[in-house]
């Protein structure tokens, strides 16, 4: 039961900036969308996914783009970059990267509006979806994570 002086009732300040969990799984880097929807697959998010695409972003900051992640994952060292053993998932950021090049896809702003094009939204979603383990929830995540963050400030 609550009142209506539960703490709990009060509103944050409009001028506080809240990380949501939203707001807090948005990437303007592609190798960390990638990486994150691989990863996120029964796994616990703050534990063990999160903790990796922020090591390989700052590894990696030219991963940003599909060529610059590419040219990381070519040179084969992303297991220990971000310590992941598991030969499947890394296949599944390998194939995951393949499909964003087949469709031109290069930046972020770029996968972004891909979803926002009904066209080109359908295309990506049957062409990344044809890579083992990527569901339409995988897809619909993916979505989001290439989504501005709600707080973004226009410049």
């Amino acid at each position: 039961m609550t009142f209506d002086n539960d703490v709990a009732s009060v509103p944050t300040p409009q001028d506080a900036p809240v990380e949501t969990e939203a707001t807090a799984r948005s990437w303007d880097h592609i190798g960390a969308i990638i990486l994150d929807a691989a990863l996120q697959r029964r796994q616990n998010y703050h534990a063990t996914v999160r903790p990796r695409v922020l090591t390989l972003i700052e590894a990696w900051p030219d991963a940003a783009t599909t060529s610059g992640f590419r040219a990381h994952l070519d040179g084969g060292t992303l297991s220990e970059v971000i310590d992941w053993p598991s030969p499947g998932r890394l296949a599944q950021v390998d194939d995951m990267t393949a499909v964003l090049e087949i469709q031109r896809i290069e930046t972020v702003a770029e996968l972004r509006a891909a979803f926002d094009d009904a066209a080109k939204g359908a295309d990506l979603r049957e062409a990344m979806g044809a890579v083992l383990h990527v569901s339409p929830k995988t897809l619909d995540y993916i979505e989001a994570l290439s989504q501005e963050p709600a707080n973004a400030v226009e410049e």
